[in-house]
């Protein structure tokens, strides 16, 4: 009788420690499932500033800016200033 409670007694140790650790990794999984969230949400917003970047340098106001900036064109009617 006492072989048999102390059977009984060492599985329920074993299922404790079991489940214990079971606990623990469904915490970790719940911690890093917060954090890949995260990331997406971050990657989210990331995808949809290069949108509006992309619609933005398909128009004329960034064609003429980068004229402007990088190749140093003007309009005709424009006069440029150099300091000396």
């Amino acid at each position: 009788m006492v072989t048999i409670i102390m059977c009984i007694l060492v599985v329920m140790l074993a299922i404790t420690i079991n489940a214990m650790s079971m606990k623990q990794k469904i915490d970790d999984y719940n911690v890093r499932i917060e954090e890949l969230q995260a990331q997406i949400a971050k990657e989210e917003d990331r995808a949809r500033e290069i949108e509006e970047y992309r619609k933005y340098t398909q128009t004329k106001g960034f064609v003429e800016e980068t004229a402007q900036n990088v190749l140093g064109l003007v309009y005709e009617s424009e006069i440029l200033f150099k300091q000396e």
